[in-house]
């Protein structure tokens, strides 16, 4: 077992709940400091301030990724690209009652089935994940290229339509 690494974020908060305001800070790395309030959990993202739900779905998203390209390359499929999103849903007067992960992946050698069940093996692994027990967590995957695709004159077959080969999962996993 490797040396605990703690991580440190923090808050100030000025006023009441619908009318204050607040920032949050990345404390452990400094890389940033965002303020926090009612309306960007209530009613938009207006580009100045954000919400716990959207700083929880990029740091969802970061670890998934990061999960996902282990359990990857431990199946000897190195990931060339990870695009990871999550999404948080928040509902007012009940809290976040759901999480959903989507991915799209370059992997070289690696079948849509395999893809799929490492994906969802990284998502129920994902430490993050595992400290959201309890919340119901989606997950889509998209599959955007297998393989090399080789062009016309080069002496290989152009089979990057083979539907075994690349595709996205329609059928999202409840976690």
């Amino acid at each position: 077992m490797g040396t605990p690494i703690i991580s440190r974020g923090s808050t100030t908060r000025n006023g009441d709940l619908q009318s204050g305001s607040g920032a949050t800070t990345l404390a452990s790395s400094g890389l940033g400091r965002f303020n926090v309030d009612w309306q960007a959990r209530t009613a938009s993202h207006d580009g100045w301030r954000t919400s716990p739900e959207e700083l929880l779905a990029a740091a969802h998203s970061a670890c998934f990724a990061m999960q996902l390209s282990h359990e990857l390359t431990q199946n000897g499929t190195r990931p060339t690209q990870l695009d990871a999103t999550a999404e948080v849903t928040f509902v007012p007067g009940t809290g976040i009652n759901g999480i959903h992960l989507d991915v799209t992946a370059r992997v070289l050698g690696i079948l849509t089935d395999d893809f799929r069940r490492i994906a969802e093996s990284a998502a129920v692994h994902c430490p993050l994940t595992q400290a959201l027990a309890g919340t119901e967590i989606t997950l889509t995957t998209t599959l955007a290229q297998a393989y090399p695709v080789h062009g016309p004159g080069s002496g290989a077959a152009t089979t990057a339509g083979d539907p075994a080969r690349r595709g996205r999962d329609a059928h999202p996993l409840k976690i």
